[in-house]
């Protein structure tokens, strides 16, 4: 098997495929599949990932691997067939899918050292090579006669690690340690030659005589109220040495989480877990769709799952939209899992996650807890794989490859023949179908663990308020029961349904909206800076005194915005305390966790944000849930928005009297009769599955029909109209006679960063060929695509049709 084949890094449709390279006697023992290697390719050296090893190749003149970037696979054969599969279902390219399922810190430049254990037995070579240091420069091994396999053996009994330096920065946190570098009657002989006045110096001597363990450097200074300059002389004279010690970024403090134990479950949980737990016991894989509405105590029955897996010696994999990855969350399964639990998610800095990655693939946890990503962690032996509010639409990656970590899941749950559990109060239309159909398993909690009623929810007509002459963005009912729960000493939530001050700005003369010139979007006005900014390209400019059309002064901004809400607060309730949770105010590393904490510690009577205060969180003091603008999804050209305004609105009302106290909701809208609002009011999940499944029929929508999105964008607006209109032609001259091909239509965002965008929608039933035929429509599109600069983009399974 001298012959490796190779996927090599290059983003290119042509180079999507494997290459055959010599692999040198050097690395004959060690190299296996999934491990990265530095290959020529062409005039350049670039990186590539082994996918397989052969005898013979049927070309002739073979060039040899120059390097090998791992001693141990950063991918399983399981995960390599998975890239594969995840390459093909998205149509994206080979490298692209396994570069997805690998930390950053991976993807960079960087160098490599060794690292020996504490107290390992090194075998002879490696013992020279160390010649009692810790940590040895990767290209002194190189540049030594040991061989791989030698240090293949020695990583493999765990007696010396690998470590990735990032060139821009060190991926590892270490510190330094001191110990004592003789025995302990040598040290006693020293502490007597130590003249009298050096009495730091004696003092340090006296500390190690009595304890003779390493200790932290720093610690040891505080310890004896010292500095550095005091060890030097003792490190001169050898009676003592340093070390390098790594330590594992951990972002939770393991030791701070009170260990929780397993609580009595309801009869309905009790039923709810009884078919997973077989699944665990028989290694059987079945979908099963947990519909369980807020506080239902769906996490109890996630935790109970997983024991049972650990109890097997496997492994469990936990999604959690990246939002409810609140630390409320992380510190239930911390709290009943401790240290057995890895945590990602993109609040992480690079090197912590790279960590949190390496405690995986060195089988030092058992659970992983993150978001869309984790679901490619690198274990190998998985017993279940648990998906929690599946109906999140985070759960779909929107850029290349845009996989699902839906279908990722029931992938390697197949693999692994385990169970998939999906979690939600408000599931998506298609997996409730699913589950209607049986091909889910359906297992429903419909009473919460206290046995409290879910929160009255009361609807408010905003037109008959402005009738009224109410002009303030709060209902008389919503602020009269604002000011009682702040007499009685609760707290509130405010859901507002959408970010920024507010939404653009008018011309009251002549109607002129203030654009992005390099976008069809009208500018957001933001009022901390005074700018005008887009979303899209980050363009900004000031905000204009006068119109730029009519020179009139009175252009004004409209819409609402988190600020403008809390501004209108402090006028309506001053004495309230508001703490407010945008994606202005969550910025910063840890400013997520900090706000949520000052409001669980009551330092606040109102909790005022966007949708990320709508899930997970779990406050026993909120009695009152207000939603101040429940309709603006309605308005989006989405056929889903019916369905998101429905969740949105009963992830929400969830948040309220979750424990003792009862809990009321009341939504402010201008469409009080449309059924998302009026059905999710009522929490009647069934009867909105009935009627939007209507809907989906006669329109031809999922899960009736599948969808796919072509998306066609260039500088020039005919060259896009006319490069879309072919693929439309094209397309229709294959499919089958029932499926639909709608465009060439523009985008609902026509023009971004001064590309045009224009777009194609395929609705179908049954086309197996489908992936096939837009393949070979991308093939003949090459040249145009390298040359100029069209850019064509396929989603096989659309969420955001903007």
């Amino acid at each position: 098997m001298k012959i490796a084949k190779v996927i090599v890094d290059v983003q290119a449709k042509e180079i999507n495929q494997t290459f055959d390279y010599l692999i040198p006697d050097k690395f004959m023992d060690i190299l296996s599949v999934g491990m990265r290697v530095v290959v020529p390719f062409g005039p350049r050296k670039i990186s590539g990932f082994v996918v397989g090893r052969v005898a013979e190749s049927s070309f002739n003149q073979l060039k040899e691997i120059i390097d090998v970037l791992d001693i141990t696979p950063v991918l399983t054969s399981e995960l390599l067939d998975l890239g594969k599969w995840v390459a093909e279902n998205t149509l994206t390219l080979y490298i692209t899918a396994y570069q997805a399922m690998l930390p950053q810190v991976l993807k960079s430049q960087y160098k490599k050292e060794l690292i020996k254990s504490k107290d390992a037995e090194l075998s002879m070579g490696l013992e020279h090579l160390f010649a009692g240091r810790d940590v040895v420069a990767f290209e002194e091994f190189e540049h030594s006669e040991i061989p791989y396999s030698q240090l293949q053996k020695d990583i493999q009994a765990g007696n010396v690690s690998v470590n990735y330096l990032v060139k821009s920065k060190i991926t590892k946190k270490q510190r330094t340690m001191i110990r004592p570098a003789k025995e302990v009657h040598f040290l006693e002989e020293a502490y007597i030659e130590i003249p009298n006045n050096a009495k730091k110096q004696r003092e340090l001597l006296k500390y190690f005589i009595q304890h003779q363990e390493p200790i932290e450097q720093k610690k040891l200074l505080q310890t004896l109220n010292t500095t550095r300059s005091t060890i030097k002389p003792l490190l001169d004279k050898f009676l003592l040495e340093t070390y390098k010690e790594e330590v594992f970024r951990n972002p939770y403090d393991d030791d701070s989480f009170e260990k929780t134990t397993p609580l009595e479950l309801t009869e309905q949980q009790k039923e709810a877990i009884t078919p997973v737990k077989q699944y665990i016991a028989n290694n059987e894989h079945q979908v099963v769709l947990l519909h369980g509405i807020t506080g239902s105590g769906k996490t109890e029955v996630y935790l109970q799952a997983i024991q049972d897996v650990i109890h097997k010696g496997k492994e469990a994999i936990v999604l959690v939209p990246e939002i409810a990855l609140t630390p409320q969350m992380v510190k239930r399964f911390k709290g009943r899992f401790g240290a057995n639990v890895a945590v990602l998610h993109s609040a992480l800095s690079n090197g912590e996650k790279y960590d949190e990655w390496r405690k995986i693939h060195r089988k030092e946890v058992k659970v992983v807890v993150g978001a869309r990503s984790a679901i490619f962690a690198p274990f190998e032996n998985i017993g279940i794989i648990i998906i929690d509010e599946e109906h999140e639409t985070t759960y779909k990656q929107e850029d290349q490859p845009r996989y699902h970590a839906r279908d990722v899941a029931i992938k390697r749950g197949e693999y692994y023949n385990c169970p998939v559990v999906l979690g939600s109060a408000t599931p998506t239309l298609e997996s409730y179908a699913r589950a209607q159909k049986g091909v889910y398993q359906l297992a429903t909690l419909n009473k919460r663990t206290n046995n409290q009623p879910m929160p009255d929810v009361s609807i408010v007509d905003m037109r008959e308020e402005l009738h009224a002459g109410n002009r303030t963005m709060f209902s008389r009912e919503l602020k009269e029961k604002m000011e009682q729960a702040i007499q009685r000493g609760e707290q509130i939530v405010l859901l507002l349904n959408r970010r920024g001050y507010s939404t653009f700005v008018m011309c009251r003369d002549c109607g002129h909206v203030t654009e992005c010139p390099h976008c069809d979007i009208a500018l957001t006005y933001h009022k901390k800076s005074n700018q005008l900014k887009c979303h899209y390209c980050s363009y900004e400019e000031r905000m204009p005194s006068e119109c730029p059309s009519c020179t009139s002064d009175l252009i004004r901004y409209f819409g609402t915005g988190t600020q403008r809400v809390e501004e209108a607060l402090t006028q309506v309730l001053p004495e309230a305390r508001v703490i407010r949770m945008d994606v202005d105010t969550t910025r910063r590393k840890g400013a997520h966790e900090k706000l949520l904490k000052q409001f669980s510690d009551k330092q606040a009577d109102i909790l005022l944000g966007t949708q990320m205060i709508a899930k997970g969180l779990d406050f026993e003091n909120v009695t009152l849930v207000g939603v101040l603008t429940a309709d603006s999804m309605l308005h989006i050209p989405d056929f889903r928005s019916s369905e998101k305004t429905f969740q949105l609105l009963t992830q929400v009302s969830g948040r309220a009297g979750r424990h003792k106290l009862t809990g009321e909701v009341i939504v402010q809208t201008y469409t009080p009769d449309h059924y998302s609002i009026e059905l999710a009011s009522r929490y009647d999940y069934n009867q909105f599955f009935q009627q939007e499944m209507k809907m989906r029929k006669t329109f031809h929508y999922p899960p009736y029909y599948y969808l796919a999105l072509i998306t066609v964008s260039h500088q020039n607006h005919v060259k896009v109209v006319q490069v879309t209109q072919q693929i439309v032609q094209q397309l229709l001259t294959c499919v089958e006679r029932n499926t639909v091909v709608l465009g060439p239509t523009p985008s609902p965002i026509a023009r971004m960063k001064d590309r045009y965008r224009y777009q194609c929608m395929i609705k179908y039933r049954n086309e197996p060929q489908l992936r096939t035929y837009i393949r070979k429509i991308l093939d003949q599109y090459r040249d145009e695509i390298r040359k100029e600069d069209v850019l064509i983009t396929v989603d096989m399974q659309p969420y955001h049709l903007m």
